[in-house]
């Protein structure tokens, strides 16, 4: 039988906020879309964050605004375009949600101000209406993404489970007991922060810790227990062979059909799907690559291509940065761009 959670009283749920809004004004990293209260540009850092590291994000933002620096410029991009500026990112759905939501906005003449609102547009979570709404527009809505869960749950040693559907439920309202709702935007990047610079999912930093007098369980000598996260998935192994094919100052790529389920759009490099004849010559590398539950091994060989290219088409190695290429591609490209001795230091190093 679960032991119940001490339920915080007003005077703890006062010092809680005091003790992270002071922390936060103090220890906050200066990142770009800090210096906003743009809505637009909050909202782009804000999608671009979704299952990325904060300095993974920073270039790509940086570039990103500065060719869509407006709704109207992102709604009116070329898709080959916008993907290009957002190749390295992954999960590329994300950006041709952004371009529907643009052009939403557009057909309206603005940004939305509401929270309910926000929530309407296409690829907007839970999480992500409330952090623009209350960042850019101070509005009381508690986000909660991985790194609150995880703060709420060491907080009070909850034990409901952070994976389930009724878990996030139930740490949504605890997040909304604890909001300040006069500084929802300070106090929601400040949770996020804590969990992303203190609170780490191991080895917690509990001495430097703002929060640690009111944390149940730290104070048991259990956050190492929390969250409780029932649901797991084994990561999937899969083996790649790719094509290096170069001629006079071009390469061989393929490019996904519009209608396809994963990266529609994007280029690749061929594989023996797409040209069974190819010859094999020397092998230039390999490396990893992982997204979600899945591990690419992926083996670079260079190859003389056949007589039939089939779907494969010529590409000028000089228009690369101008297309929307797949990891793979970049990954495969930095392997092949390298002398032999120098390019097999890479594939090991890259695991």
């Amino acid at each position: 039988m679960q032991t119940p959670v001490a339920t915080f009283s007003q005077p703890e749920i006062a010092q809680f906020r005091r003790a992270l809004l002071s922390w936060f004004e103090r220890h906050k990293r200066d990142l770009p879309w800090r210096r906003t209260r743009d809505p637009y540009a909050i909202w782009i850092s804000e999608i671009m964050l979704q299952q990325t590291r904060v300095a993974a994000v920073i270039p790509f933002y940086q570039r990103f605004l500065a060719r869509f620096p407006d709704i109207a410029t992102l709604a009116d991009a070329p898709e080959e375009d916008l993907l290009a500026h957002w190749a390295g990112l992954g999960y590329y759905h994300r950006a041709r949600n952004l371009q529907k939501a643009a052009q939403h906005m557009r057909a309206r003449d603005s940004f939305p101000h509401s929270h309910d609102e926000i929530r309407q547009l296409p690829g907007i979570g839970e999480y992500t209406s409330a952090a623009v709404a209350s960042i850019a527009f101070d509005l009381p809505h508690a986000a909660v993404d991985g790194n609150v869960l995880r703060v709420l749950s060491r907080v009070r040693a909850d034990p409901v489970d952070t994976a389930s559907a009724k878990g996030r439920k139930h740490f949504a309202r605890v997040a909304d007991a604890l909001l300040d709702t006069k500084q929802p935007g300070p106090f929601n990047q400040a949770m996020m922060e804590l969990g992303a610079t203190i609170c780490l999912p191991k080895n917690p930093q509990c001495l430097l810790c703002p929060v640690s007098g009111v944390c149940r369980a730290r104070q048991s000598g259990r956050e190492n227990e929390f969250p409780v996260k029932l649901v797991s998935r084994k990561a999937v192994t899969e083996h790649r062979r790719l094509l290096w094919i170069e001629r006079d100052g071009s390469i061989l790529l393929w490019q996904r059909p519009a209608g396809a389920r994963l990266m529609p759009g994007f280029w690749e490099l061929p594989e023996r799907e797409q040209l069974p004849e190819a010859v094999l010559s020397d092998k230039v590398g390999e490396f990893r690559h992982a997204i979600t539950y899945h591990d690419y091994r992926c083996e670079v060989y260079r190859a003389e291509a056949p007589v039939d290219c089939a779907e494969c088409r010529w590409t000028p190695l000089h228009t690369l940065p101008a297309l929307p290429l797949s990891t793979l591609v970049r990954k495969a490209r930095r392997l092949a761009g390298q002398p032999a001795k120098q390019a097999a230091g890479a594939s090991r190093n890259s695991r």
